[in-house]
C-alpha cells in the first residue's frame, strides 16, 4: 500500500492534494522500553548485563508482525508512535551500536508502511533509564558520570521496582514495597535529577565538566543524537515517516529549582506533587551517604493538592552513590554548596540553578527549545521533510500550554494527556469525576466530556504561541486497563468473555475519544503491548503499568484479531469511524456509541480531486453501512472505508449500521 506524504499546514496535516489529514492510532508498544524477551520488570535484576542485553523482538518478533499489523489495520488505526530507545541503539558502549537491532527496527518500520501506517519514531524515556526506574539511557553513561547505579536504589536515590519488589510473592500489588505509579516520582530524586540537569545545562552548571575532552552536556546530547542519526540513515526512503519526536517527557532535572524547594506550596502554575517532597539539596546531600528527614507528599482534595502527611528518613544506610575514583558531585565542585565539618549541607549559592550569570534563566526558552531545535536540524539535515513531533515536560504540556521560543522547522505539538485521577487511582470516577483544572466535580457522561474538552482544548492552544500554528497530535493518553484491581481479569479468568466486563473501560475510552472527535484531534492511544498479561504484577511488563488494549490473555484460539477473544480489550471505546481525510475543512465529527451513528461534516472543496475517506472498521459495522449524503456522493465502499465526495460548500455524511 503506497502512503501520500503528509505535510503540516497551519494546525493541519494536508496530503499533497490538499486533503486535511486526521491521524488515529496507538504507540507501539508499552514493553520496548526493556530488553528482550525477559527484560520486564516482573524479572529481578541488578542490571550488570546492561552491555548484554537485545531488545530485538520488541515491539514484535518479525514472525508475529502480520497478526499485529493486521489487528490495529481491522481496528482502523492509521498511524503508529514507534518507539525505540537509546539504550536499544548504544547499549553496547560508547559510539557501539547494536547493528543487529538497528536491521530489525527498520523491518519492522517497513512493514507498518506495507499494512497502511505512517510512523514517527519516539526515542522514549521515562526518568531517564531502566537503572533509575524507568527506561531510555544505557548504563555505561553512569560510570562515565562517575556513578554507581548499583548504588541508586540503595541510597534512595531512586525507586526502582527491580531492586524494591518481593519477587517470591508474585501477582500482586506491593503498595509498602513499590506504590502504584510512584516511577514518575524518580524525576525529584538525586539520579534524575543530577542526570537531567547535567543533560540539558551541563554547559552552565557545571562547565568544567569534561567527558573525553567535551563538556557532558554536548557529550550526553551527542550520543543521544548519534543514536537518532542512525536510525534516520535506515528509515530515510520510506516516505510514510513523517519524522521523530524530539524526546519523550524530558525532566527539567534542578533547572530552575531553589536549592532548598522541597515544592511544598501548592501553586496552580507548579502545583506540589506526591510522595518525597526533595528539594535540590536534600538530594545532593543525601547522595554522598547522608541521611535526610523528609516530608511526604498525600492527596488531599478537600485541601486542593498532595500535603504533607508523615516525615521519611531516607537513605539510612548512608550509601553513596559516587564512584569512588569519581571526581565528585559536579555543583558541589563548581561551589552550589559545601558539606561543613560537622557532615551538614551549606547552601552557598540557593539560587545556582535559577541563575546563570545572573540573569534569571527559563527552562524552556534557554535549554528544552534550543534542544528541540538541534534535534530538528539534525534529523532534517538526512531528510529535510521530517517533521518534529516536540515536547515538554509532561505536565508542563498541560500546565503552561504557551511555547516561549522559537519551534524546529516543521514541528508538530505531540503534547500528552491523561485523566490522573484514573491513571493514578485506576478507577473511573462515573457519574463524578473531579476536574483537574477547576477541582471541582463534574457529572455525568456530559459533564466528564466537556472537562475532557476544556483540558484538551488548553494542550490545543499551545498551537496558537507559534506564528502560523502547527499541527497538534496528542501523543498519549489512555485508561489503566486493571482497573478496580483488575476486576474485569477476574470475570475474564472465571469465563466471563462478555463485553460486558469491560463497561468501565469503554465509558472512559469514549469520553476521551469524543472530546478528540470534537476538536478533530489527531492522536495516538497509549498503547499496544504485545507481550501483555492480565497479571497485576506485569502489565505492559514495565513497572505494574497496564494500558495496553491488547493482551495475549485475551485470545481465543480461533478468533479473528478484531473481535472479543481476538486479544483486545474494551475493543467499543476505542475501534470506531472517524474521517482520516477530508476534502476540505471539517466542521463536525461526531459518533454515538449506542446507536453507531457517526455524523461528519465539512466544507468542501471542489478544487481537491481526491474523495474524503472515513474508515468504518467491520468491528463497528459487520454488514455494512448505508449512508446518508448532503449535498455528496459516495464514491466507494469497502469493509473498512468509506469515500465520500462534496460538490462544494457545506457537506455531510451520516453513517449508520446496516
Amino acid at each position: 500500500m503506497t502512503l501520500k506524504k503528509l505535510s503540516p499546514k497551519g494546525e493541519w496535516f494536508v496530503d499533497p492534494s490538499g486533503r486535511k489529514v486526521i491521524l488515529r492510532g496507538v504507540n507501539l508498544g508499552g514493553d520496548t522500553k526493556v530488553p528482550y524477551p525477559n527484560g520486564g520488570t516482573q524479572f529481578p535484576t541488578d542490571f550488570s548485563d546492561h552491555k548484554e542485553v537485545s531488545f530485538i523482538g520488541r515491539p514484535f518478533p518479525l514472525e508475529e508482525a502480520d497478526t499485529h499489523f493486521t489487528r490495529l489495520k481491522l481496528w482502523g488505526f492509521n498511524v503508529l508512535r514507534l518507539l525505540t530507545t537509546w539504550e536499544a541503539v548504544e547499549h553496547k558502549g560508547p559510539n557501539l551500536y547494536d547493528d543487529d537491532y538497528l536491521d530489525y527496527f527498520t523491518e519492522i518500520v517497513r512493514l507498518a508502511g506495507e499494512y497502511g501506517f505512517y510512523v514517527f519514531i519516539d526515542f522514549h524515556q521515562d526518568v531517564w533509564s531502566r537503572m533509575t526506574g524507568g527506561d531510555g539511557a544505557p548504563g555505561w553513561i553512569f560510570e562515565k558520570l562517575g556513578i554507581d547505579f548499583k548504588k541508586l536504589s540503595e541510597a534512595d536515590a531512586a525507586i526502582v521496582m527491580q531492586r524494591a519488589y518481593d519477587y517470591s510473592n508474585p501477582g500482586i500489588r506491593q503498595e509498602n514495597n513499590y506504590p502504584t505509579m510512584c516511577w514518575s516520582q524518580n524525576y525529584r530524586y538525586a539520579g534524575n535529577g543530577i542526570l537531567w540537569t547535567l543533560f540539558f545545562g551541563g554547559r552552565d552548571f557545571a562547565p568544567h565538566f569534561l567527558i573525553d575532552g567535551k563538556n557532558v552536556q554536548d557529550y550526553l546530547q551527542d550520543h543521544y543524537l548519534g543514536c537518532m542519526i542512525q536510525i534516520a540513515e535506515r528509515v530515510k526512503q520510506f516516505d510514510f515517516v513523517l519524522g521523530f519526536d524530539s524526546l519523550n517527557e524530558p525532566g527539567k532535572g534542578f533547572i530552575g529549582r531553589a536549592m532548598n524547594d522541597r515544592g511544598l506550596i501548592n501553586k496552580e502554575e507548579d502545583p506540589s506533587k506526591p510522595g518525597l517532597a526533595w528539594s535540590p539539596i536534600d538530594a545532593l546531600f543525601s547522595s554522598h551517604g547522608h541521611s535526610v528527614d523528609l516530608p511526604y507528599l498525600t492527596l488531599k482534595v478537600w485541601k486542593g493538592g498532595f500535603v504533607p502527611t508523615k516525615t521519611v528518613t531516607v537513605n539510612q544506610k548512608q550509601v553513596s552513590i559516587w564512584l569512588p575514583e569519581s571526581p565528585g558531585d559536579p555543583f558541589q565542585l563548581e561551589g552550589a554548596y559545601t558539606i561543613t565539618k560537622d557532615g551538614t549541607p551549606f547552601i552557598e549559592k540557593n539560587d545556582f540553578f535559577q541563575k546563570v550569570n545572573g540573569k534569571e534563566i527559563d527552562f524552556d526558552a534557554d535549554y528544552l527549545i534550543p534542544f528541540m531545535r538541534t534535534v530538528g536540524k539534525t534529523i532534517q539535515a538526512i531528510r529535510s521533510d521530517w517533521m518534529v513531533f516536540i515536547e515538554r515536560e509532561a505536565s508542563d504540556a498541560f500546565i503552561h500550554p504557551h511555547l516561549n521560543g522559537e519551534v524546529p522547522k516543521l514541528s508538530v505539538n505531540a503534547a500528552h494527556w491523561y485523566d490522573i485521577l484514573t491513571l493514578l487511582f485506576k478507577t473511573f470516577l462515573y457519574p463524578i469525576a473531579i476536574d483537574t483544572l477547576t477541582k471541582r466535580p463534574v457529572f455525568g457522561r456530559s459533564g466528564i466530556e466537556s472537562m475532557y474538552v476544556r483540558q484538551l482544548t488548553k494542550i490545543k492552544n499551545t498551537a496558537d504561541s507559534v506564528p502560523g500554528k502547527i499541527p497538534s497530535l496528542v501523543g498519549e493518553f489512555g485508561i489503566p486497563f486493571d482497573l478496580q484491581g483488575g476486576k474485569a481479569y477476574k470475570e475474564w479468568k472465571k469465563g466471563n468473555h462478555s463485553p460486558k466486563i469491560w463497561k468501565r473501560h469503554v465509558m472512559a475510552l469514549d469520553a476521551m475519544y469524543n472530546a478528540m472527535d470534537k476538536l478533530f484531534l489527531s492522536n495516538t492511544l497509549w498503547n499496544y503491548t504485545a507481550s501483555n498479561e492480565n497479571d497485576l504484577m506485569v502489565g505492559d511488563g514495565w513497572n505494574q503499568e497496564d494500558l495496553s488494549i491488547f493482551s495475549k490473555d485475551q485470545l481465543i484460539p480461533g478468533s479473528d484479531p478484531d473481535v472479543y477473544g481476538g486479544g483486545g480489550r474494551a475493543i467499543e471505546g476505542f475501534c470506531r469511524p472517524y474521517a482520516a481525510m477530508t476534502q476540505g475543512t471539517p466542521t463536525k465529527m461526531e459518533y454515538q456509541l449506542d446507536t453507531r451513528e457517526f455524523i461528519f461534516e465539512w466544507i468542501s472543496d471542489p478544487t481537491i480531486q481526491e474523495p474524503c475517506v472515513i474508515k468504518i472498521p467491520r468491528f463497528v459495522y459487520p454488514n455494512g453501512v448505508q449512508t446518508v449524503l448532503s449535498n455528496a456522493e459516495k464514491i466507494s465502499e469497502t469493509k473498512e472505508e468509506l469515500t465520500v465526495k462534496g460538490n462544494g460548500g457545506k457537506s455531510s455524511v451520516i453513517v449508520r449500521p446496516l
